[in-house]
């Protein structure tokens, strides 16, 4: 039997009951008509109370065993997409060479893509041929910073956010990362409109080549932001765990870019023979055309995140989580093309032949770099959300696996081309000055190729963690020994081209010595 006051009257402070409530008499407060209730002390006979008997079945208290590390109640886990749980919980290697594979193709495929454009305008002569090499270190610039590091940036963020459940954030950043887009892409047209005529009248060439390189620039960077927006939208599914869609559209991309190219550079089927110009048509026709289906799938709800256009607004703490990864990740790029202008400097001074034979085999790093940047990108992903949910231990086990893998493939083909450097240099030249050089380069350099691989694929895997801060310090630290002790060596002390090799391959090491000791110390842990 328990108790209802049907009173509102209150106990007077420090009032005793006579007769307190009984151990199974259990009070009942109902409130009066004005809504006040009671606050008196639970006796039968409190001065000014009317309790009203009224039956209660009896029922002893529920005793919960805890311990004194636990909640009294485990909050609720978050809703997961498959994607997301299989990269919480499945084998690390099966899983990443699943993951791995899409990008491997796509990235191979598009380099295919790259050398058929260089064929294509191969035929057109020197001139446009040598403005696209002027070119290159430029584009390869703005692709590095867009896929690379912002775009890897966006991935982490996104990613961890995945990992601890908070999808409303996840769908805020795909905003931010096409402001990011945006910026980016402005800036890069910005820069063209402004200093374009300055840079390349600094290259010293012949005025055909100039001409060339201009009518190139002049269609590609004005129209950066859909370059920017393609590379941005891709990072946004890799954060997501979906490495099938974006490669998937890179394959399909190729298979209409190389025609597509051939037709507006020399005219097939009876159209206008655009030269150097229809190279730029065509990146950019595929680019517009990934950017609107990424842009429509996000927007249909079929993907495990949606581009929302009822929540569009901005948010700095967002932004400050992309680019405190982002910014910092900038700085390789800028470094990796200044290595090359400066070792291509250097090596120019041993004669035309000498810089042929290292243009051929230094070639072979940005295509042994697409295995390296298939298994980064996956991990970028896997660590990220395994960051967000707070299992570090699994972060760091999917970042060794995946050095491993791509070290290895990596060392496996710097190894067999160091053995056996006439399959490759023979494919590119027949001159013995030239092919001695390539030959030096990959006798010294090649079997340190799984260290690349090792380094790259942990700057990666860095950037999901949400760390860079050593992976950036190896690439300043090879820089300064590729660069500056191959330069001092080589202007003060009369050293030969051995010894810039030698510098190079010390370099590669270096680099990565460094992610691999960042990641065995715990910098995954610390936060840097």
């Amino acid at each position: 039997m328990s108790y209802v006051d049907l009173s509102d009257g209150a106990q007077p402070k420090g009032a005793l009951c006579s007769k307190p409530l009984g151990a199974t008499q259990l009070p009942t407060r109902v409130p009066p008509i004005d809504g006040h209730v009671s606050t008196a002390p639970l006796c039968a006979d409190s001065p000014g109370s009317s309790f009203v008997p009224v039956k209660t079945p009896v029922q002893a208290p529920a005793i919960k065993q805890t311990n004194t590390d636990s909640a009294v109640s485990a909050p609720q886990a978050p809703a997961r997409s498959t994607i997301t749980q299989e990269v919480l919980e499945a084998p690390a290697l099966p899983l990443l060479v699943r993951m791995a594979s899409p990008n491997a193709i796509a990235f191979v495929v598009q380099a295919s893509v790259g050398m058929t454009e260089i064929a294509f305008i191969g035929r057109l002569g020197t001139a446009p041929l040598a403005a696209l090499a002027l070119m290159f270190p430029l584009l390869m610039l703005m692709q590095m910073l867009a896929n690379g590091a912002l775009g890897g940036a966006v991935s982490s963020a996104i990613a961890r956010a995945v990992g601890s459940g908070d999808l409303p954030r996840a769908e805020l950043l795909i905003w931010h990362a096409l402001a990011i887009a945006f910026i980016g892409g402005l800036t890069f047209t910005l820069l063209y409109l402004l200093l374009g005529g300055t840079v390349l009248a600094s290259f010293g060439v012949d005025p055909e080549t100039t001409k060339n390189a201009a009518a190139y620039a002049g269609i590609v960077f004005p129209a950066a932001i859909v370059l920017w927006a393609a590379a941005m939208l891709s990072a946004v599914y890799r954060g997501m765990g979906n490495m099938r869609f974006p490669a998937a559209l890179m394959v399909g991309g190729a298979a209409i870019q190389i025609p597509l190219s051939g037709t507006l550079i020399l005219g097939w089927f009876g159209a206008p023979q655009m030269g150097i110009e229809g190279a730029a048509v065509a990146v950019l026709a595929v680019a517009f055309v990934n950017v609107a289906i990424l842009a429509i799938h996000l927007l249909s709800g079929h993907a495990d995140l949606k581009l929302n256009t009822k929540e569009i607004h901005f948010e700095w703490p967002l932004f400050k989580d992309i680019f405190r990864i982002g910014a910092l990740a900038s700085v390789a790029p800028l470094i990796t093309v200044a290595t090359i202008s400066i070792i291509n400097g250097l090596i120019s001074g041993f004669g035309v032949e000498a810089l042929a034979g290292y243009g051929i085999v230094a070639r072979i790093e940005f295509l042994v770099v697409p295995l390296a940047f298939a298994f980064g990108t996956a991990m970028t992903s896997m660590v990220g959300i395994n960051i967000g949910a707070g299992n570090i231990k699994r972060a760091e086990h999917i970042g060794w696996v995946g050095a491993a893998c791509a070290g290895g493939l990596t060392g496996i083909a710097g190894l067999l081309l160091a053995l056996f450097p006439g399959v490759w240099i023979n494919l590119f030249t027949d001159d013995p000055v030239a092919y001695q050089s390539g030959e030096l380069y990959l006798r010294i350099v090649g079997p340190l190729f799984f260290l690349q691989g090792i380094g790259l694929s942990l700057f990666f895997a860095s950037q999901g963690a949400g760390t860079v801060f050593w992976p950036v310090v190896g690439t300043v630290v090879r820089f300064v020994v590729s660069v500056g002790a191959a330069y001092v060596a080589v202007t003060y002390y009369d050293q030969g081209l051995w010894f810039i090799y030698a510098c190079l391959g010390l370099g590669m090491a270096i680099y990565g010595g460094v992610n691999a000791a960042s990641l065995y110390f715990g910098a995954w842990r610390r936060g840097r």
